[in-house]
């Protein structure tokens, strides 16, 4: 598929659900760029942790935000997160930075800093989103919109592998008490919830391989960018 479709691809859904590996395949088999805002608020979160920010002094965050600086690179390695210009890529993915990267999502300042930056990166479309806000929020007139969804214990297995294979130790429980409060966080804040839009079509999922999601979203994909093009 080559560029010029000018369509955009927003995946939102909760932790663990596999949004960034679906739209890191979509971006891949679309030729299209790929940006991780999850990655964009993970960054923001390490910056605040360095300066000792945390959640009883969380809001001292708001007048640093000026002073960070967010690159995110698409390569066909994977997605890479720059942060002032140092490769954050692993660091982000940290026990610490998820435990407080939902706190810090739920300041106004921090999402409309971070939504402005993302809605330039999709003005001129081809690209794949995945996050939390992106079809509701981000680019409500994206083309395609998919809301991704599994299991909590499925979601669990695999976050814990994914830590583990970081070098990360971390219990299971820890991982479930950790999901479910994004969950509660995400889902209840009152600047951007995660909410299913109405015109997005539900992935479940829980039982289906890496390439049977890609397949499913492809066709999505496709049919969007024929009906675009018409």
């Amino acid at each position: 598929m080559q560029k010029g479709k000018n369509i955009n691809i927003a995946i939102d859904g909760y932790s663990a659900c596999g949004k960034s590996t679906l739209a890191q395949g979509l971006a891949r088999s679309l030729r299209f760029d790929y940006v991780d805002s999850g990655a964009m608020y993970r960054a923001v979160t390490l910056y605040a942790i360095r300066l000792y920010i945390s959640e009883e002094n969380i809001f001292d965050i708001i007048p640093l935000l000026k002073n960070i600086s967010i690159e995110c690179r698409w390569t066909l390695q994977g997605n890479l997160t720059f942060l002032n210009g140092e490769d954050v890529t692993d660091l982000i993915r940290s026990p610490e930075v998820q435990n407080l990267v939902s706190q810090i999502s739920t300041i106004p300042e921090v999402r409309s800093f971070l939504v402005n930056q993302q809605k330039q990166m999709a003005k001129n479309g081809n690209v794949v989103m995945d996050g939390r806000d992106i079809g509701s929020k981000v680019i409500p007139d994206a083309e395609l919109k998919i809301f991704m969804t599994a299991d909590m214990d499925i979601r669990v297995q695999r976050r814990y592998n994914e830590l583990m294979s970081k070098g990360i130790l971390v219990t299971k429980a820890e991982i479930k008490e950790n999901l479910e409060l994004r969950d509660h966080i995400d889902s209840t804040r009152e600047d951007s919830p995660l909410i299913c839009p109405l015109d997005a079509k539900t992935l479940d999922n829980s039982f289906l391989s890496q390439q049977d999601q890609l397949s499913i979203a492809l066709q999505w994909a496709h049919t969007a960018i024929s009906s675009n093009s018409n």
